[in-house]
């Protein structure tokens, strides 16, 4: 199985910035693939942003690209998600996602991170 861990989520002001980390252990070489999904209240879970560990491809929602910044360390087996310009429409629990290859649909990829809540006010 793989664990992931979030952190970094919390309150803050619109146009504010934010730091996402996910942290990957035991059977990590099933990862190929890591990003972020969220889910705001009484909406469908999106998806957010993804990274590729073989090229460092890079996927971004529309609603974020040119905003959030994906990036990762291998070696860490850690995922970071850069959040800019933040609007209150970015409130949401952030999720970390894993797996053998990038899936954006609601489902995700394979393994799930409990999340962490992001909350901007205007």
């Amino acid at each position: 199985q793989v664990q992931l861990v979030e952190s970094g989520g919390g309150l803050v002001q619109a146009g504010g910035s934010l730091r996402l980390s996910c942290a990957a252990s035991g059977r990590t070489f099933r990862t190929y693939a890591m990003g972020w999904f969220r889910q705001a209240p009484g909406k469908e879970r999106e998806f957010v942003a993804a990274i590729t560990w073989s090229g460092g491809t890079l996927y971004y929602a529309d609603s974020v690209q040119g905003r959030f910044t994906i990036s990762g360390d291998n070696a860490k087996n850690t995922v970071y998600l850069q959040m800019n310009s933040l609007k209150p429409e970015d409130t949401a629990v952030y999720y970390c996602n894993a797996g053998p290859r990038v899936l954006t649909g609601p489902g995700g990829m394979d393994y799930w991170g409990k999340g962490t809540l992001v909350t901007v006010s205007s």
